[in-house]
């Protein structure tokens, strides 16, 4: 062990424990049972078993566990954004892909390729930049990895100045913050902007967080510790008081979590107003709106943003495998094309297909850069998909890697098709586009929205 170190070797961890025991002691708390001298008996917390208590100290400790219920913040509303309330549509018990037998996957292929027919396959490519990540950009201390999330970065910065989104009297919304890069990055380009909020959503404790270095007094970031199933954007204090028009954004947003997002935003956020109906609500929270349009970005010639109380979202779409159909906000699509809730389980598994082929050499790369991005990790999030769940070593003999990364792809861009259309019915223009090259990310895809045009002559 470190000198100054617990005397303990963990054995799942192939180290030294590296806390700091008490003076004269050779073992921390957690591992003072292996001292002979030691006679307190230490017991598993009834509130997380993975540590351990003094038992005669477990009043005082369940008190202060960091495993113990905390008090819900105000913004807290339970399955807010869950969707699918009707368990009767979810299968009971879904088959696993590699169980499917020959026929079984041709005809699963068939409903694809023919749910695809007429869609827009071919994405358009906005690779942009912006001004504000050259520096960082040109830094050559930037290692491979660092070098590829700032050019996503810069791209995503540069889509949302193209659409307008970069300007004063907004809040910025990221989902899925992690360490708060995407944030961070969007308050160095709007240096001389004035009436600027910040918040990060992440439902974990994050490490090495860079939102604490912001103390510009007319740029706030305010984290929120809460699953996005269950925010209420509404309740937010700062949001409550300053009604500024909302811009939802986030780099690579895990599977589901992209359609709560949605349905946080476009849903509940925008239906606050007026209940479940969601047209009066529009209307109600753009007469709320209208109080701050005077803060809005001077010479924006799509002034959307004032009829809406989410004026834009900019989310780098990942992980399609982790998609649920009970979040998915595209069920009626599927519907619409004669799918259901079975096809989605295997879809959304299949669309592993897309980047699995390729996965030992893009993971061959890891650096702590990656891994300290956490949830903006691409490469990270597809491991975390095991062959075996996928089915791609069983159908090896009868597709090719080229044809399973295609149906792979299709997948992906059915499932986010869905995504579109519930964007559209709710009143925004959405697209997808490729916002960066393959070789800096297989997931390479952005979802865009902004108010539909035709909000501007919609009578009130």
């Amino acid at each position: 062990p470190e000198p100054g170190r617990c005397g303990h070797f963990v054995q799942r961890k192939g180290r030294f424990c590296r806390m700091v025991p008490a003076p004269g002691r050779r073992f921390c708390g957690e591992h003072g049972q292996e001292e002979e001298q030691n006679d307190r008996k230490r017991i598993p917390c009834p509130l997380d078993p993975k540590h351990t208590v003094y038992e005669d100290q477990l009043q005082k400790h369940l008190k202060k566990c960091n495993s113990r219920e905390k008090p819900k913040p105000v913004y807290f509303v339970q399955d807010i954004n869950a969707g699918l309330k009707d368990v009767a549509e979810i299968p009971e018990k879904q088959v696993a892909l590699s169980s499917l037998s020959s026929e079984e996957l041709q005809n699963l292929i068939v409903k694809l390729k023919k749910a695809s027919n007429g869609l827009e396959l071919h994405l358009k490519e906005e690779i942009l930049s912006h001004q504000a990540l050259q520096e960082a950009l040109n830094d050559p201390k930037n290692g491979e990895s660092a070098f590829k999330h700032l050019k996503q970065q810069a791209s995503i910065l540069g889509n949302m100045e193209k659409l307008h989104l970069l300007g004063p009297g907004r809040c910025f919304v990221e989902f899925g913050a992690g360490r708060g890069k995407l944030s961070h990055w969007v308050d160095v380009a709007l240096q001389n902007v004035e009436n600027v909020q910040f918040l990060l959503v992440e439902r974990a404790t994050t490490r090495f967080k860079v939102d604490g270095k912001h103390k510009r007094r007319d740029s706030i970031f305010e984290r929120l510790q809460v699953d996005i199933q269950h925010l209420c954007l509404s309740k937010v204090p700062v949001l409550e008081k300053k009604k500024l028009p909302v811009v939802g954004i986030g780099k690579h947003l895990c599977g589901a979590a992209t359609d709560l997002a949605l349905r946080c935003l476009v849903g509940s956020y925008s239906a606050c107003c007026g209940g479940e109906n969601e047209e009066p609500a529009a209307k109600c929270c753009r007469t709320a709106t209208t109080e701050v349009a005077p803060d809005t970005a001077a010479g924006n010639d799509s002034n959307t943003e004032d009829h809406k109380p989410v004026a834009g979202i900019v989310i780098a779409l990942c992980c399609h495998h982790k998609c649920d159909w009970t979040h998915y906000v595209g069920r009626e699509f599927f519907k619409s094309v004669g799918l259901g809730a079975v096809e989605f389980h295997y879809f959304q598994r299949m669309s592993s297909w897309a980047t699995c082929g390729m996965r030992e050499t893009t993971s061959k790369g890891s650096t702590s850069e990656e891994s300290e991005d956490q949830t903006n990790d691409t490469e990270e999030h597809e491991q975390t998909f095991s062959t075996a769940e996928s089915g791609s070593d069983t159908w090896q003999g009868i597709l090719t890697v080229e044809e399973r990364q295609e149906i792979g792809r299709l997948c992906k861009r059915l499932i986010d098709h869905g995504r579109i259309e519930y964007l559209q019915q709710q009143g925004y223009k959405a697209a997808l586009q490729y916002y960066t090259e393959s070789a800096v990310s297989l997931e390479n895809v952005l979802l865009t929205a902004v108010p539909s045009p035709s909000l501007i002559t919609e009578p009130t």
